[in-house]
């Protein structure tokens, strides 16, 4: 599969989508097994964030859960040729008002897992005519395709921030 153009997506997703390199759906199918085990290795920081105010190890992950959800939805909405705008969402405040805290870290580890596996079947199930389709999300149009880039990218960046800033490795 190709890479998105430009113009398929809002100036931001260069951000994420630049970050993908090799197939994407091979990309996709690591980060089942990759995500997990670098979530599971580092256990012992699920409550570690590195400054005050920023997410802890435990608020990332449940952060990037929420976005695989929202991800696929976009992308399912678009490939089915929905007409209504998408709403934006602030992760902030999503993080904010999740109660990760409370959850089994275990548990939050093995969802990721589950959703990606899930979502995969989606994605592999999506021809050309549907990937080309675009919608509105937070107010930008964006093709499916895009989109599918910007879940895998989003994931690097934040291992790249784990790296750097949580020192997970």
């Amino acid at each position: 599969m190709n890479r998105p153009q430009p113009n398929e997506y809002p100036a931001w997703g260069e951000t994420y989508i630049s970050k993908v390199n090799g197939d994407i759906i091979e990309v996709l199918e690591e980060q089942v097994f990759t995500i997990p085990a670098l979530f599971e290795r580092n256990k012992n920081k699920e409550n570690f964030a590195y400054a005050d105010g920023k997410w802890t190890l435990k608020e990332m992950l449940g952060h990037i859960i929420d976005c695989e959800r929202i991800f696929a939805y976009r992308m399912t909405a678009f490939a089915r040729n929905e007409p209504q705008q998408l709403p934006g969402f602030d992760e902030d405040e999503y993080v904010a008002n999740a109660r990760f805290d409370e959850r089994n870290y275990e548990d939050m580890i093995e969802e990721f897992s589950a959703l990606r596996k899930a979502n995969l079947y989606f994605f592999k199930s999506l021809n050309d005519t549907e990937l080309n389709r675009k919608g509105i999300a937070s107010n930008r149009e964006i093709s499916v395709k895009s989109i599918l880039f910007i879940a895998a990218g989003h994931i690097i960046h934040h291992v790249g921030v784990l790296a750097e800033r949580y020192e997970v490795v």
